[in-house]
């Protein structure tokens, strides 16, 4: 049974981690003011493909593999998007807690509970509910983490079912209570406690990576799109990376230990997706300016930028969202598209409610080539790698 077990003590940064840090809040900030500063067209955009980029990489480390542009799709709310029921099913559900989690940012009597963790699991896993494995409470029996190069071998074994309830009114007390810690250091340790409780049944580590991105959108330095690890983390050399660490805590719940490598983990993820998102900000950018000037040159209506920029950006763009993001008629965008693709700007793939927009051999090759351009990632710690 529970006796006082603890949670993961926060550990104390050193020199080196707080210039990290202090790196990391350099660029939130610069992020925040190109956002705060940009067209709201193109920033939303940006702000819905981070959102889809954390949600198929967060499901992708579980074995649900779903590319970030039929993410983008399955959340505008596309049908004919060709992926199984079951990853459709699990991009939905996590989409759907994702999306609360953003609008719990700014909520003024907020309070973290039982409750609230309970009633997002049943977002995560509701469509899996069963007596065995119950959505949106507690388990009821062991639970354990396989190694992923062999499910016989149990890596990790959570607490006992019976000492769930106390360990979590002590990580809840935690949550609600400031100790002093830098609002990304807590998120930080927010996730490692709650995987390592392992509370429910199934969808532990998505709830624990959710968590952490919630903590950083009730930070409000910047949304968390811009924020969250989940992203850099789905990465295959970076999953197995988070695997290495976790297991580094050791095989059962030890929170008595210095977690300090975890936290350079995290650290290194923030930096890094910091990096990745500015990178990607300052592409679409200086795509989204260019298309600008070339539709005014060929006197096309300004909102086709927005699907130009799409294609070029995301890599394809549909009717649906197109007509979305300009507030069109179906006949409208239907008729800007047709028009791009017999241009030559655009051309045309698939049939009926399936058909979705490419580039085509009119499309502005330097845009192309601002859009697609590889980036460099800089590691944050002397000795680690990018």
């Amino acid at each position: 049974m529970y006796h006082r077990l603890m949670l993961f003590p926060v550990p104390q940064l050193n020199d080196v981690d707080q210039a990290v840090l202090a790196d990391i809040e350099g660029m939130r900030q610069k992020l925040r003011h190109q956002v705060q500063a940009n067209p709201a067209k193109w920033t939303l955009g940006l702000r819905k493909y981070l959102t889809a980029d954390a949600v198929a990489a967060s499901n992708s480390i579980e074995g649900f593999r779903v590319s970030t542009v039929d993410v983008q799709d399955l959340m505008d709310g596309e049908r004919d998007v060709e992926v199984s029921d079951e990853n459709r099913d699990e991009t939905l559900a996590y989409q759907q807690m994702m999306t609360y989690v953003q609008t719990l940012h700014d909520v003024a009597d907020f309070s973290y509970s039982k409750g609230l963790l309970n009633a997002l699991h049943w977002m995560l896993q509701g469509h899996r509910h069963t007596v065995r494995k119950p959505a949106g409470q507690w388990r009821r029996g062991p639970v354990y983490v396989t190694d992923p190069r062999d499910p016989s071998i149990a890596a990790y074994t959570a607490p006992d079912a019976a000492d769930v309830p106390a360990l979590m009114d002590e990580l809840i007390a935690w949550l609600n209570t400031e100790d002093g810690s830098h609002p990304l250091i807590r998120a930080a340790m927010a996730h490692l406690n709650l995987v390592s409780i392992h509370p429910w049944a199934d969808g532990n580590g998505r709830m624990s990576r959710s968590m952490q991105t919630l903590m950083i959108a009730r930070e409000g330095v910047l949304a968390p799109e811009f924020s969250s690890i989940e992203a850099w983390l789905g990465r295959p050399g970076n999953t197995w990376e988070y695997y290495r660490e976790l297991q580094h805590r050791g095989a059962t719940y030890l929170p008595d230990q210095d977690v300090s490598g975890w936290i350079r983990f995290n650290l290194t993820a923030y930096h890094q997706q910091a990096q990745t998102v500015q990178g990607r900000m300052n592409r679409s950018a200086a795509v989204w300016d260019l298309l600008s000037s070339f539709v005014s040159s060929k006197g096309l209506d300004e909102r086709v930028v927005s699907a130009l920029h799409d294609v070029a950006v995301v890599g394809r763009i549909r009717r649906a969202r197109y007509e979305q993001a300009e507030g069109l008629t179906l006949q409208q965008a239907q008729r800007d598209l047709r028009d791009l693709a017999t241009a030559g700007l655009l051309e045309s793939v698939g049939r009926t409610r399936a058909r979705y927009y490419t580039a085509g051999p009119g499309f502005p090759e330097q845009m192309l080539e601002i859009a697609r351009k590889p980036q460099t990632l800089t590691a944050p710690y002397p000795n680690s790698a990018a």
